[in-house]
């Protein structure tokens, strides 16, 4: 590995059409029973997703920048079913479920080897620089849809 790969961040990729991101289970992300305190699932998640959309080929800062339209979430719902410890190796696998006109659905799976620790169903909705719900630029939602398991973008 070259100093500048060693210089780049870890965005993880799609293989298929899941998006994989590996992340390491650091001390700063346990509670005070040594396992994955439970909000800092959302934050991995948030991270694959970022990266998820990233890898679409979709520049969020630059749609921030130009028109002040954002991502946000709209909707969670998620089941924990083991816990990650210190040291841990998790995958966040991420699928695109539904692109709608103005949301996407996205389920993601928090995996420790071929064990699922934690999953969740997100919604996040394209809102407008007054947060009111907004049609997607249409290229992100062809973009966004090729990786679909279901395209709606009437919806």
């Amino acid at each position: 590995m070259s100093g500048s790969d060693l210089d780049r961040p870890y965005r993880g990729g799609f293989a298929g059409r899941e998006h994989r991101f590996a992340l390491t289970v650091y001390y700063e992300d346990t509670d005070a029973a040594g396992i994955v305190y439970y909000a800092n699932y959302l934050k991995f998640m948030e991270r694959a997703r970022s990266e998820m959309l990233r890898a679409a080929g979709i520049d969020q800062r630059a749609e921030i920048e130009r028109s002040g339209n954002v991502y946000a979430v709209a909707d969670v719902a998620i089941r924990y079913r083991q816990p990650a410890r210190l040291g841990d190796e998790l995958v966040i696998v991420s699928t695109v479920e539904a692109v709608r006109a103005a949301a996407v659905v996205i389920q993601q799976r928090v995996m420790r080897g071929g064990e699922e620790i934690t999953n969740a169903s997100v919604t996040v909705a394209f809102l407008s620089s007054d947060l009111r719900p907004q049609r997607q630029p249409r290229e992100w939602v062809e973009r966004i849809g090729a990786f679909a398991a279901d395209r709606n973008d009437d919806a």
